[in-house]
């Protein structure tokens, strides 16, 4: 029997009133030591970011420019979606409420107390699985002017840490279909989104999806031998792609194939459990017939096997906006390990604060 059940049986039967509030706080005492009244959860939507900020502030230039930077589009869509949904508070209107908010921007503009603008971030205050960004600046102007410069550092910062939460949940609950898939076609551990149930297999090769009639989301993998650092460029890694598409993911007829609008597509290298790797991000359309949509890919070098182990999340979805769809495809991509890999974390170039109590922005 353990210590909760203990307190039930024992204490709690004995109690009068004079004696409930001693019981009372042994029970809460033993629950808290037990998790049950742990620290809440984070609260919101994924991609949803609280600004903490004046009112008079948010609506001046210093908070239009924080706020151009959060309101700006994804990339790779074939129509516009803003990164993030915004919200906005003052800081004499946080309640407990708010506290809990998956992701919170703190704003402190103070020439007396900062001598310069600095941007640390600190996770778990109020709630589990949170992480709250702090900006503290000496003047309005120069507050502005950082924000506009490090734009990009703070929409990256808040996409990884969504992708990490959403590999977390991946990590226990996923589709069996595609890890069985990754396991012995290639070798590697995959755990995609749950939905996908549906497959089609090549050689090195295999589709899953959730084969929906709106909202069509779907996941492949394919390898092909490594020749080189000098074959890890664009041009080369979407000729790849084409080649196997246009094998393995043909239309009704046979000149309808799938394929890379290259136009439209951007590759950039970035790096997935501590190792060199590529992206490609854009459009893809079917040859010959009306059907297209966004994808992203993860190009990965396995060394031990001398290959390239590509990764793929696409949606088809002409009906409805898609952000949501391919950032859940895009975050399943993070979860494919190669042979004898371990998983990670997608760390940020942000600095973390490790004493929340002080800050030494004005040092």
């Amino acid at each position: 029997m353990n210590t909760i059940d203990n307190l039930r049986t024992y204490i709690l039967p004995s109690l009068t009133w004079r004696g409930w509030g001693v019981g009372l706080f042994l029970l809460l005492l033993v629950s808290c030591q037990n998790g049950h009244l742990a620290t809440p959860s984070a609260s919101g939507r994924p991609y949803e970011v609280l600004v903490v900020m004046d009112k008079d502030a948010w609506d001046a230039p210093e908070g239009r420019a924080l706020f151009d930077v959060l309101d700006t589009d994804i990339p790779g869509l074939p129509q516009p979606e803003r990164s993030f949904h915004i919200s906005q508070v003052a800081p004499k209107d946080m309640n407990r409420t708010l506290s809990i908010f998956r992701n919170i921007i703190e704003v402190d503009i103070d020439p007396t107390v900062y001598t310069t603008t600095r941007m640390k971030f600190v996770r778990n205050v109020y709630a589990r699985d949170q992480v709250i960004l702090r900006i503290r600046s000496n003047s309005k102007e120069a507050f502005a002017e950082y924000v506009a410069e490090h734009g990009q550092d703070i929409i990256d910062f808040f996409t990884k840490m969504e992708i990490n939460r959403l590999c977390k949940d991946l990590s226990r609950k996923y589709s069996k279909l595609t890890y069985d898939l990754a396991q012995e076609i290639f070798g590697c551990e995959l755990r995609a989104p749950e939905e996908l149930k549906n497959y089609k297999r090549g050689k090195d090769f295999f589709w899953t999806t959730n084969n929906t009639p709106t909202g069509q989301v779907c996941m492949m993998m394919y390898a092909y031998p490594y020749e080189g650092p000098e074959t890890f460029n664009k041009r080369y890694i979407l000729h790849k792609r084409d080649s196997v598409l246009r094998i393995n993911m043909p239309g009704s007829d046979p000149d309808m194939y799938m394929q890379t609008d290259t136009a439209f597509t951007d590759v950039r290298p970035i790096v997935v459990h501590h190792k060199y790797a590529m992206e490609a991000r854009g459009l893809w359309y079917m040859r010959n017939d009306a059907m297209g949509g966004p994808f992203v890919a993860h190009f990965r070098v396995d060394t031990e096997n001398n290959r390239v182990v590509v990764v793929e999340g696409f949606v088809f979805a002409p009906e409805k906006m898609k952000r949501g769809l391919m950032r859940r495809m895009e975050g399943a991509l993070y979860m494919l390990l190669l042979p004898e890999e371990q998983a990670s974390e997608i760390e940020t170039s942000l600095e973390e604060e490790t004493d929340t109590s002080t800050d030494d922005s004005h040092k």
